[in-house]
């Protein structure tokens, strides 16, 4: 609760007259959000069948916490919080917008490690992601469902087939994470192919935005 006074804060502030819900993504389709995060982790629920046994012990509140307290307010103050505000009402290009949070997320992940080597990995697995999610984010025109999505099912699948007691996973369990991701990315290039719709990160976007297409 007490946390999310300076987001509700920052975000009122940022977005002066704007609704604070359309500010951080949270008016757009949740249905869209969802449609498209199942489809891009099915394929790790079919591949961790193959190759976990199912988790029995799972609890409400391991789920609760696991899967929809960490989906939903770790991408609302990463992504559109963190990310998302000053990537979209400032002029910052998306590297100045995101390496503050995605370091921040990594970091913040580091508590599941116990030697130097799975510390690095996670590291870098958890700060790949944050980019990754706010790239889809940014693509997906601010809707913030969409990274909750892929977080929930990411996140629900890891814990239902028991696959890793941390972020870093094994080989089988990164082999269909990498399925996963890929088909992140050719998704949604399909889908802005097929609207006709224009890739909003390029290279006049990285660093600096000096046309603003999309708020």
């Amino acid at each position: 609760m007490f946390f999310g006074i300076p987001l509700i804060i920052g975000a009122s502030i940022v977005s002066k007259r704007k609704n604070i819900f359309i500010s951080l993504g949270l008016s757009r389709s949740i249905i869209e959000g969802f449609t498209f995060s199942f489809l891009c982790t099915a394929p790790m629920f079919i591949g961790f069948a193959f190759f976990f046994s199912v988790n029995v012990t799972i609890s409400l509140n391991e789920f609760l916490i696991s899967c929809i307290a960490a989906a939903f307010f770790e991408e609302l103050y990463f992504r559109a919080y963190l990310f998302g505000l000053p990537f979209r009402f400032t002029r910052l290009g998306f590297i100045p917008s995101i390496i503050a949070g995605a370091l921040l997320f990594a970091t913040i992940h580091l508590y599941q490690s116990q030697d130097v080597a799975t510390l690095v990995g996670i590291f870098l697995t958890t700060f790949i992601g944050a980019i990754i999610f706010a790239w889809v984010y940014v693509e997906w025109k601010f809707n913030i469902w969409v990274p909750i999505g892929l977080h929930f099912f990411m996140n629900l699948s890891w814990l239902l087939f028991a696959v890793s007691d941390n972020a870093l996973g094994n080989t089988y369990a990164n082999v269909f994470r990498i399925v996963t991701i890929v088909l992140i990315f050719t998704l949604t290039v399909f889908y802005k192919k097929l609207k006709g719709k224009p890739f909003y990160i390029t290279k006049s976007t990285i660093w600096m935005q000096n046309d603003k297409q999309i708020a």
